[in-house]
């Protein structure tokens, strides 16, 4: 992509300084951006690397070149490079259009405009060094938002501003960002993560701001992080692969026995068949012959095959992205696959990863219970906490009342959470649905967070304004797993307020600290219940022991390296003042690894670090698996991709991961199949992700219905594609013991050409877009059908080799029976006799009409479309074959089949053999059918007799297989 050659060609520093109000010195890369694959110049020889980078495709392209060579092709030169040309056409149509949407999307992006500061006025422009932005703006690039600049109202006010901005060069680092402001006469302020927009993100909660820019076009943070998804296989796609190497060593047996073939008869009849001797008495050159039976033979591997998945994923992947049932009709939001490759993948998923919080919840949450000094309170008839108990002892004096105070007064404080004023009503803008609902909740008991300045917080609490100070906020991360913030109180005392995972708050917790043991005993029954849970404490500080803290901290919040680091140290020795270990011992679930457990393993984030130790990890890893739900809580986002990955490498299953937010990015790449929510915690989850939906009960359709249904209708493909390859090409490996292994072909060119392209092209696309193993009530009432396609019994080596020793089977009889019929010769009207061309049309047809058959045979679910494609491909070989016939001489092609139709259409031996020859390649796929649902009837067709019969009563459950 674009962005890639650029990055290639550039060299970026570690640091960098922006001048403010001196463009001259500014060195800005362009601000635009490219995501899309190909230019018009670059289109060309990248999509032809691409396609025959592809085993399949390089292979048809050495059959086309060897076809050229004089007097080696038996099939003729464009056999083969003209259905590679139209597949090739197909699919490059297709990655036009994927690309021109790119193009669009970037064009998009590149045209916003803003106004812009140049040589002193302003201008609307992209984006310069200092940008006006409106409300709700999205950005093209980073910008500044500096509180120390607030002031900054007018254009000559800006223009009065000067002064430098050290930080670091470009990175990927979406969570962290290092730089100084440095303006004349003032004191260097440090600028992080807080004071900068990042592309793509929006303006909220006031009318304008004046930024300045950092980074542009392909050196955003965005730009940065848009590296290459990671390359995902689906498993039925490797079998497959795994199969046209087996089937092209067949090609190569199939070759060299003909060749041998070859010289025996020649040695054999070289005295009778004196004719056919070359003028020098030389026999056949080794590598001459065996390339002969090797184009002869070639088209074992169904040249059509990629092209027919690509076209029948995409289909299914718009089916994804049209259902209903999946659309949240709220946000009017679709699910969407973004990608069609991994489409069958999702009916064999067998372990699901699954973020708990925002990922089960939809970010809807409510302020439920609380445990306040000891004493639990919850809500009683509304979904939201209002305990009268709680109200009453706040009015009545209770000995708990200034807890109970400090504890809502905390929650309206300790918070990034930004109240919006819309007539009387205050709404709350949050970053995180946890902190909207506590000042919600807070809120309704008469604790109301009222304003926000950068550097107060004002609330009211039971109907009393109280106006906190604030001093230092000491930021969330993922890492640390709570925030803090230091305030001065209406009385003049510093205090720490902090929140947090109860982990973390615990270990810093004083001895002496009051109602742990109740606390503790509270968070546990509220976590069986299912509700998030998180504790809050705080601390008084004296001026001193602050003042000290601050010093540390200014000298940290400056240094360009490692700062987050050193923030976050600065961070944890004001929060502290004990600490004490975890200590477990894993050995001690030993004796249950190995076994099955109908259990739940529980783990934090501190524990799997000891359980994902080289000692260990593969005892942890088996008594995982030998539980039925494994629960992580408090994990980094590192340990989710970890968790996952562990199973991915050591399992052979296939993994999915589901999550909401930035920091489900890492697993959702590294399973088999990722799915993002569209919730509230941002993008990055459904721009990394697979397969996007609104919620998360839209996954159970995901999978049973529509994972289901691809899995089916992919693999059928698959095995009938090959199918009917094998049943039309192996009738040239029987011709070659008719006709002295000259490599002879018994059909003409063109209709070699077109089998795969045209006559029989439609059934493999009803199998692959339309087939159904079971409806999609009984695939949601009846979970377990889902075992069908996630054990993966309808496709595997030994079904494929089954299928083709079917089709081996087909091709001899559709071979040997008409051969036998004709044995004697015949004369037809007007004097014709018959040829090989007479022969190989009759075959021809029973072959379309038995492969047209075969794929009504293996149909479960018959639409229109079913029919138009079995009965409309016999019709259109007939039509076609009728018009072919007529060609010569009007039109100078294929002399050799003129009046054939006339001579076959009216010949009684070709009638008797169209009913005969396919009913008798036909009759054992019934007879085995038969008896095979007779005898042991699948759950598919258990499930469509239960829904064909409505029969009332039928225990379904007792056709399924003990788990």
């Amino acid at each position: 992509m674009g962005w890639q050659r650029y990055r290639q060609g550039l060299e970026v520093s570690n640091h960098r300084t922006i001048y403010i109000n001196d463009h001259l010195k500014n060195n800005f890369c362009p601000n635009w951006i490219r995501t899309a694959k190909y230019s018009k110049w670059s289109f060309l020889p990248r999509y032809l690397y691409l396609q025959f980078s592809k085993a399949a495709n390089a292979f048809f392209l050495f059959i086309s070149i060897l076809q050229q060579i004089p007097d080696v092709s038996p099939t003729g030169k464009y056999t083969t490079l003209l259905p590679l040309m139209i597949i090739l056409t197909v699919s490059g149509i297709k990655e036009i259009i994927e690309d021109y949407k790119r193009h669009m999307a970037d064009r998009l992006v590149n045209k916003k405009t803003v106004l812009a500061l140049e040589s002193g006025k302003c201008k609307v422009n992209a984006l310069a060094d200092e940008a006006f932005l409106i409300d709700d703006a999205f950005y093209l690039c980073p910008l500044l938002a500096l509180p120390e600049t607030a002031g900054v109202q007018t254009e000559k006010q800006l223009l009065s501003i000067s002064g430098k901005i050290e930080c670091e060069g470009p990175n990927c680092h979406f969570s962290c960002f290092t730089g100084t402001l440095y303006i004349t006469d003032r004191s260097p302020v440090p600028i992080g993560p807080d004071q900068v927009l990042l592309r793509g993100t929006q303006l909220r909660n006031t009318q304008w701001i004046i930024g300045i820019v950092i980074y542009t076009g392909f050196e955003t943070k965005f730009m940065q992080n848009a590296v290459k998804s990671p390359l995902k296989r689906p498993k039925v796609e490797k079998v497959t692969n795994v199969q046209i190497h087996a089937l092209f060593l067949l090609l190569l047996v199939m070759s060299l026995v003909s060749f041998v073939g070859a010289l025996f008869w020649r040695r054999a009849h070289s005295a009778d068949m004196w004719y056919l001797k070359r003028r020098e008495e030389k026999s056949h050159a080794f590598g001459f012959d065996i390339l002969v039976f090797i184009i002869l033979y070639h088209n074992l591997i169904p040249v059509s095959l990629l092209v027919t998945l690509e076209i029948v994923k995409f289909i299914q992947a718009q089916f994804i992205n049209w259902d209903e049932d999946m659309h949240y009709k709220e946000n009017g939001v679709y699910a969407v696959a973004r990608t069609s490759n991994l489409n069958e993948e999702l009916g064999q998923v067998k372990y699901l990863f699954s973020d708990k919080t925002g990922t089960l919840t939809c970010n809807r949450m409510t302020f439920k219970k609380c445990s306040i000094a000891g004493i639990p309170y919850s809500q009683s008839s509304s979904r939201e906490l209002n305990d009268p108990t709680l109200l009453a002892n706040i009015k009545n004096g209770h000995p708990t009342e200034e807890y109970i105070k400090e504890f809502f007064i905390l929650l309206c404080v300790c918070n990034t959470v930004l109240p919006e004023r819309d007539g009387n009503n205050i709404i709350y803008q949050a970053s995180s649905p946890d902190e909207a609902a506590l000042v919600k909740g807070a809120k309704n008991l008469g604790f109301v967070f009222t304003m926000r300045t950068p550097y107060t917080v004002t609330i009211q609490a039971m109907g009393e304004e109280y106006t906190f100070e604030i001093l230092n906020i000491l930021e969330f991360s993922s890492n640390r797993k709570r925030m803090s913030i230091i305030v001065r109180t209406p009385t003049g005392q510093l205090r720490l307020y902090c929140k947090g995972a109860d982990t973390v708050i615990y270990e810093r917790l004083s001895k002496d600290s009051l109602f742990m043991e109740e606390t503790l005993t509270h968070l546990k029954l509220f976590a069986t219940e299912g509700l998030r849970t998180l504790c809050v404490a705080y601390a008084d500080l004296s001026e001193e022991q602050y003042q000290h803290w601050l010093m540390d901290y200014k000298s940290a919040s400056i240094v360009l390296q490692n700062r987050i680091q050193r923030l976050e140290e600065c961070y944890d020795t004001i929060e502290k003042t004990t600490h004490h270990m975890i200590y477990q011992n894993c050995q001690d679930l030993g004796n249950m690894l190995g076994k099955e457990n109908d259990l739940a393993l529980i783990i934090d984030g501190e524990t799997l670090k000891y359980a994902m130790g080289i000692g260990i990890k593969t005892d942890f890893l088996n008594l995982a698996l030998s539980c039925r739900a494994v629960l992580c809580c408090r994990l980094s986002p590192l340990q989710k991709a970890e968790i996952v990955d562990m199973v991915k490498k050591n399992v052979r299953a296939i993994t999915l991961a589901i999550g909401d937010g930035a920091n489900d990015v890492g697993m959702i790449q590294r399973a088999h199949v990722g799915v993002g929510i569209s919730g509230n915690e941002g993008m990055q989850a459904t721009n990394n992700s697979d397969y996007a939906i609104a919620q998360f009960s839209y996954l159970e359709k995901l999978l049973l219905v529509h994972g289901t249904w691809n899995y089916f209708r992919v693999t059928k493909c698959i095995l009938y594609c090959f199918y009917k390859n094998v049943v039309l090409y192996i009738i040239g490996l029987w011709f070659t013991f008719v006709n002295g292994f000259s490599g002879q072909v018994l059909f003409d060119n063109w209709c070699i050409s077109l089998y795969n392209v045209i006559f029989t092209s439609l059934p493999p696309f009803t199998l692959g877009i339309f087939e159904q193993c079971c409806s999609q009530k009984d695939l949601l009432k009846y979970p377990q059908l889902y075992t069908i396609s996630q054990k993966g019994k309808t496709f595997n080596a030994r079904v494929f080799w089954i299928e083709c020793l079917n089709a081996l089977a087909h091709s001899f009889i559709l071979f040997w029976f008409p051969t036998k019929m004709l044995e004697h010769d015949m004369v037809l009207q007007h004097g014709f006799t018959t040829d090989y061309l007479f022969l190989g049309n009759f075959i021809y047809t029973y072959v379309v009409v038995t492969v047209c058959l075969k794929a009504g045979l293996e149909t479960m679910f018959w639409t229109k479309f079913s029919h138009l494609a079995i009965w409309g491909s016999i019709i259109i070989w007939f039509v076609c074959f009728t018009i072919y016939s007529h060609f010569w001489p009007t039109i100078p092609i294929a002399p050799e089949m003129a009046g054939q139709a006339r001579m076959i259409l009216i010949c009684p031996y070709f009638w008797l053999g169209f009913f005969v020859v396919p009913a008798t390649c036909l009759i054992k796929d019934i007879v085995w059918k038969s008896i095979r649902n007779t005898q042991k009837g699948s759950l598919p067709l258990n499930s469509q007799q239960l829904e064909s019969s409505k029969a009332k009563g039928f225990e379904f459950s007792s056709v399924f297989e003990k788990r």
